[in-house]
């Protein structure tokens, strides 16, 4: 059987006493094993990233971005091939794999940009020949914890901006899908980069807690479930790290009455069930605003879904494939179960779907739930999975209060043709990221990704400027060169105080 292992310099070493299975989510058939490291495992990791940070942090940031740059290059060169990998451990189609690691490439592409955004401030004569000037510099050795469901794009996220700036990083990926992080972590080291500088080690909540604890490590960056986001959060800041902790979501779609109900359809089509629906900017709640709207929307929706294709992750003409594992299955045919006794109409029903000749796959049906209402917890909570429901509004104004009230705050579109209605909506709800007639309003690399409420803990958010700022420190300098001969003359005055 293919084992996993870490990718630290020097080799994990030693016999590995604890291992993870990972699944084919097509056939159900377990397919791999990856090493679950220690604590111990982790110091030598860090005492490597020790030895290279200083160097690499010191290494001018154009040679950083040749790095970069190169980087890019050979994964777009391997991207076939990280696509399939990537598709045949989390079951997700090889198209929407491709567009993981691209999006994931995008922040790459920033960070290539590297000398030019990471210039400081100058003030020439804030006082008596007296200059202020600004510089960032990197922290040293910054981790990640990164979840199943983006394993190229997320890890790059992080890793990119932090390494760019300067610092050295550890990477703990999801043990269900293990192997792109590793790969891409290769394909660093080929592109330039000093061995050690950029690490990946697996583990489960040990290795968590280990790098939360750990004091060399002064930074963390985790994305995953809301409440493991905010025992994270508490943890590291406590351990007097820098953490930025992104959450869960439950995603709201305003549809207007003069929306474009064809494109509003086909919008929803892709944002909710793309993926299986596994990702925390997916849409599984949408929200037509009347009861003609929502007849009108219900009864397009109905066809559109029945048309979607379930699939094997290979199979081209698969809108979706597998959820990740057969416990997810079961949480997801769970929480369908939970709706309908909570009173949900179950207008499309996809438990206990199965793909002929492949049986044993973790797959869930499209499922369309109608009359959904603000106490039931199948609302509250997420669902993570190809389930997408109804919650009809009266009017515009419940339908700014739905998304602003919930516990999370991640994203939010509105569908409307009223450009007063949008702007209204987009400056008025309680919610980090706004889309307008987009569905899945992930901001482009050079902007930042962060959700409000319980889907964000910390105050940065990732990639962009705001990922520069989280992964360097600000450093400031009064200078002033005296020219007197030490009579005084030139004494120093604050500037405040002259």
């Amino acid at each position: 059987m293919r084992q996993v292992d870490h990718f630290i310099v020097g080799g994990a070493g030693g016999t590995v006493a604890r291992k993870h299975q990972i699944w084919n989510p097509s056939t159900g058939e377990v397919q791999a094993e990856v090493a679950l490291g220690d604590a111990a495992l982790l110091d030598r990791a860090v005492a490597t990233a020790k030895k290279v940070q200083p160097e690499w942090a010191a290494t001018n940031p154009q040679r950083r971005a040749r790095v970069m740059f190169e980087f890019k290059r050979l994964v777009e060169a391997n991207k076939q091939e990280l696509a399939e990998l990537l598709a045949s451990e989390h079951g997700k189609v090889v198209d929407d794999a491709h567009g993981d690691v691209q999006r994931g490439l995008e922040v790459i592409e920033y960070a290539c940009g590297i000398p030019q955004a990471l210039k400081g401030e100058y003030t020439q004569g804030a006082g008596p020949g007296i200059d202020v000037y600004s510089m960032r510099q990197p922290l040293g050795i910054g981790a990640g914890i990164t979840p199943f469901n983006f394993p190229a794009m997320i890890p790059m996220w992080m890793f990119g901006m932090a390494v760019a700036v300067g610092n050295a990083f550890i990477l703990k990926p999801s043990e269900r899908d293990p192997s792109v992080p590793v790969r891409l972590a290769e394909l660093f080291v080929e592109a330039g980069a000093p061995e050690g500088l950029l690490q990946v080690i697996h583990g489960d909540k040990e290795m968590v807690d280990a790098i939360l604890d750990h004091e060399d490590i002064a930074a963390v960056s985790f994305v995953g479930s809301s409440d493991i986001a905010h025992y994270v959060y508490k943890r590291g800041v406590a351990a007097g790290k820098r953490v930025q902790a992104m959450g869960g979501a439950k995603n709201h779609g305003i549809v207007m009455p003069d929306a474009d109900l064809d494109q509003v359809v086909n919008d929803l089509a892709g944002a909710a069930f793309g993926s299986a629906g596994e990702r925390c900017m997916a849409l599984p709640v949408v929200v037509p605003v009347g009861e003609d709207t929502a007849d009108r929307l219900r009864e397009k929706l109905i066809p559109a879904i029945n048309a979607l294709r379930v699939g094997v992750s290979t199979d081209p003409e698969a809108h979706y494939g597998p959820v990740v594992t057969p416990e997810h299955k079961a949480r997801v045919e769970q929480w369908i179960d939970t709706a309908e006794q909570e009173g949900a109409e179950v207008v499309i029903d996809g438990r206990r779907f199965t793909l002929q000749g492949h049986e044993k796959g973790f797959f869930v049906g499209p499922t369309l739930l109608d009359r959904v209402t603000t106490d039931m917890e199948s609302y509250r909570e997420e669902i993570f999975g190809p389930v997408l429901q109804i919650m009809r509004a009266r009017d515009f104004e419940e339908a700014v209060r739905l998304p602003s009230e919930h516990q999370y705050g991640n994203g939010v579109a509105i569908f409307t043709r009223n450009g007063h209605a949008a702007r209204e909506f987009a400056h008025r709800v309680n919610v980090g990221m706004v889309g307008i007639n987009v569905p899945i309003p992930v901001p482009v690399s050079y902007h930042s990704f962060g959700g409000w409420k319980r889907s964000g803990f910390g105050d940065t958010d990732q990639y962009g400027q705001e990922g520069l700022k989280f992964w360097t420190k600000a450093k400031k300098v009064t200078q002033r060169w005296p020219d007197g001969g030490g009579d005084g003359s030139n004494a120093f005055v604050i500037p405040t105080m002259g």
